[in-house]
């Protein structure tokens, strides 16, 4: 088990550069149509699109979503591109999940990204679900202080992990547990999916045990549950994971049903984000910040330059949007 939870990492990566409709580019953010203004009475160059989040300012709102870690050379490099191009444009960046460190001391130098980034909003990542394994307060405190996070994501896949090979399928009195790291831990818990959406009647669960901040991480973009199907190759010939790929709650849906709960908490939108128009239009929906995952895999593999080059793209996108 040691290094199927390593070599994972790399096995999602070639999958994910291999297969064009891991993507499933639902594009649900078109339905969404913002009122137009001739007259906008604004000077474009004036127009300012920076924020604050949890205390430090973004150029933007863009978050760089969790990908990867591990003790590959290959995720090392891809977290320090990110790392790179966060620090310079001012965006927040989540890691991937952690859990790798606890099994695979060698992979902590691929999350040790604060040197790269003293500035930057960061966010340590380990799988809620691993509080009913073993994990607890102190794993937490490790995978933040090791980051250097600003806060720390408890990410939820049940679907994932019950079409993964080797899935942790418990996720029975998780919200208890959640809420007992939130009152424990001294930075923020951040809940999110990886794909497939956070429900309102989950968003009032995790409100009602303290949580302040959700990702809604919406289905229409990277499907996990393809992803995992493909790695079931030669173990079970079925093909849950493609009956279910488009399985979840939309993130345009997502948003709109988590509207009565924003005075308790803060909200992050995730899934399917492609432009910086999709951006606006989250914000607009009600978010506070707005993730990307995949768009970013391929520039990371190449340098932290062409991370900043899409990031510019997006931040003009976001601009003309709100402009408009």
């Amino acid at each position: 088990m040691d290094h199927l939870t390593n070599d994972r990492k790399i096995e999602h990566i070639d999958i994910i550069n291999s297969d064009e409709h891991v993507d499933r580019r639902r594009n649900y953010f078109d339905a969404i149509q913002l009122k137009h203004r001739a007259l906008p009475e604004l000077d474009l160059e004036k127009v300012d699109p920076s924020v604050f989040f949890m205390g430090k300012k973004l150029s933007f709102p863009l978050l760089i979503s969790s990908m990867t870690g591990g003790a590959h050379d290959v995720v090392r490099r891809i977290n320090n591109n990110l790392a790179i191009a966060a620090q310079k444009m001012a965006v927040g960046l989540g890691v991937g999940s952690q859990r790798v460190l606890f099994t695979h001391p060698e992979a902590r130098s691929s999350f040790e990204i604060r040197p790269i980034a003293p500035h930057a909003l960061l966010f340590a990542n380990l799988g809620a679900v691993q509080l009913n394994y073993g994990f607890g307060i102190d794993h937490c405190r490790q995978a933040v202080e090791v980051v250097g996070a600003d806060a720390l994501y408890l990410h939820l896949n049940p679907l994932q992990e019950a079409v993964q090979p080797e899935g942790d399928v418990n996720f029975q009195g998780l919200a208890k547990k959640i809420g007992e790291i939130a009152r424990s831990l001294d930075v923020p818990v951040i809940i999110k999916e990886v794909g497939a959406g956070i429900s309102s009647a989950d968003a009032q669960l995790l409100a009602d045990y303290g949580i302040r901040y959700i990702d809604v991480a919406g289905s229409g973009g990277t499907s996990w549950s393809r992803i995992e199907n493909f790695r079931r190759r030669g173990k079970d010939q079925d093909d849950v994971g493609l009956l279910f790929q488009d399985w979840g709650n939309p993130t345009t849906l997502a948003l709109q049903s988590l509207q009565p709960l924003k005075k308790k908490i803060t909200i992050i939108a995730s899934g399917g984000i492609r432009s910086g128009l999709d951006m606006a239009k989250a914000v607009i929906l009600g978010a506070s910040l707005c993730g990307m995952a995949k768009p970013f895999l391929k520039p990371a593999m190449e340098s932290a330059d062409a991370v900043m080059k899409d990031i510019q793209r997006l931040k003009r996108e976001f601009t003309i949007a709100m402009f408009l």
